[in-house]
């Protein structure tokens, strides 16, 4: 009966909503559920009390993997709080229609049409028909990421808890980390452990294995096992693009910061904390140093490699890492005098170079309009001046862009935001996990397209 009452829903909702339509609705729905049980008396920590408004924004960071948090989640929470979150960016981070998909092809039965587009959108860069099996493999590939990472995590904690502390507190951190949530059971993330190599080279493995995207892994073990011949363009890009962009991270990190923060520090903890905060502002918001007391370049670093995000069908966010790749061959071959854009001797579709124009701008757009939001309402709030308020600029912006590319890093501002500006960071975290274009789709109208005569005008 429960089977048939599913897809019957599935049917109705396939009849009026587009595939964006139900991808967009499937996670407002689960945002919703966590609240509700965040919201309940088991959830909260002795003494505590917490608001529907920091539920809905608890609940809304957990399952758009963001990790931004307006309270202690080690200390606010109870042990099923905790929980709760842990399985909200679990499937935040896997995705709704990846358990259904595994779910229905193991008893046997299809899903329905919207449920492969979305499958396709989410995972796939060309239209595949082994899309369960990929679908299974991603499942199966992240629980044994998570428990390696875990007991990798368990070794090194064992050493500072008890034996069913360490084990809950390596587990929750080991799928935190892979889905790029950063949500910490620790007050202070994981600066305790700046030095550590084992909690910094399992956790960024982790990290960098989340945020590349399930396709790329499933491609790189094919290609090593023999299966592939050749690696995909896409995967190429997000392989090169992600080294190049940590490298050149950790490298500048060590360099703005070798006489703040890394002052006095080990070679030893000073590579591994520019390591460290060379991975996570992309993908996680976990980490090692105090962020408010960085140097401006180091912030603008940080800015610039939290909007870039994530890589494709990962569990991050941002406007992807081929994106930004495909900007810049963009302004390469045009330097070249070359029209679209060409790469290892092969030329992407100029529908595919359109679309990701689209999304940096819808994206910056986006991110310029939260933040006028948060200027706004927190000059409104303290009753500042222009000249005063002025100074919140860069936090704002900064926390704006950590929701945007569902980071979840913080200068520490979030717990000191009103109701206000909450909403306006949920509604951030929301359009940074399913994306500006995303949400534009599943309320457009379908219409059909018409092509008008071409007019030049001037540009640049």
């Amino acid at each position: 009966m429960s089977m048939k009452i599913q897809f019957s829903l599935g049917n109705i909702l396939s009849r009026y909503l587009s595939p964006a339509g139900i991808f967009v609705l499937s996670f407002a729905m689960v945002i919703l559920l966590g609240t509700i049980f965040l919201c309940l008396p088991f959830s909260e920590g002795s003494g505590y009390r917490i608001t529907f408004v920091d539920a809905l924004f608890t609940s809304t960071s957990a399952v758009c993997v963001t990790g931004l948090t307006v309270l202690d989640i080690g200390n606010n929470l109870s042990l099923a709080g905790q929980i709760v979150t842990l399985v909200l960016f679990q499937v935040g981070g896997l995705g709704i229609i990846t358990f259904s998909t595994v779910f229905f092809g193991l008893l046997g039965r299809s899903i329905s049409f919207s449920g492969r587009d979305i499958m396709q959108a989410t995972f796939f860069y060309t239209p595949r028909r082994d899309f369960f099996a990929v679908a299974k493999w991603v499942l199966v590939s992240t629980l044994i990421a998570e428990g390696v990472g875990a007991i990798f995590l368990f070794v090194r904690f064992i050493q500072d808890f008890s034996w069913g502390k360490a084990l809950y507190q390596s587990i929750y951190h080991a799928v935190s980390a892979f889905n790029n949530c950063g949500f910490s059971l620790f007050p202070n993330s994981l600066i305790r452990y700046h030095s550590d190599i084992v909690v910094n080279l399992t956790m960024m493995g982790l990290i960098v294995l989340g945020g590349i995207g399930f396709i790329v892994q499933h491609e790189v073990i094919s290609w090593i096992k023999g299966f592939q011949k050749k690696l995909s363009i896409h995967t190429k890009i997000v392989l090169i693009t992600t080294t190049i962009l940590i490298l050149s991270g950790a490298a500048l990190f060590y360099l703005f910061e070798m006489n703040n923060v890394l002052k006095g520090e080990s070679f030893q903890a000073s590579v591994l904390t520019s390591f460290f905060q060379s991975v996570t502002p992309r993908t996680c918001g976990f980490n090692t140093v105090d962020i408010g007391q960085l140097t401006n370049a180091t912030i603008l670093i940080l800015v610039l490699f939290m909007f870039i995000g994530a890589s494709p069908g990962s569990t991050g966010g941002g406007i992807k890492t081929t994106s930004f790749a495909l900007l810049m061959l963009m302004i390469w071959n045009r330097f070249k005098g070359r029209d679209g854009i060409s790469v290892f001797n092969r030329t992407i579709p100029r529908e595919i170079s359109t679309r990701m124009i689209a999304i940096i701008v819808a994206s910056a757009f986006s991110v310029a309009l939260i933040t006028m939001i948060l200027l706004f309402a927190g000059g409104m709030a303290h009753n500042e001046s222009p000249m005063e308020s002025r100074h919140w600029l860069i936090e704002y912006l900064f926390e704006t862009v950590s929701a945007f590319g569902t980071v979840g890093l913080s200068m520490g501002i979030t717990a000191k935001m009103n109701d206000f500006q909450k909403i306006a960071i949920v509604l951030m975290m929301f359009a940074g996990r399913v994306g500006p274009l995303t949400l534009a789709f599943a309320w457009a109208s379908k219409k059909r397209s018409i092509r008008y005569a071409e007019e030049s005008v001037m540009v640049g």
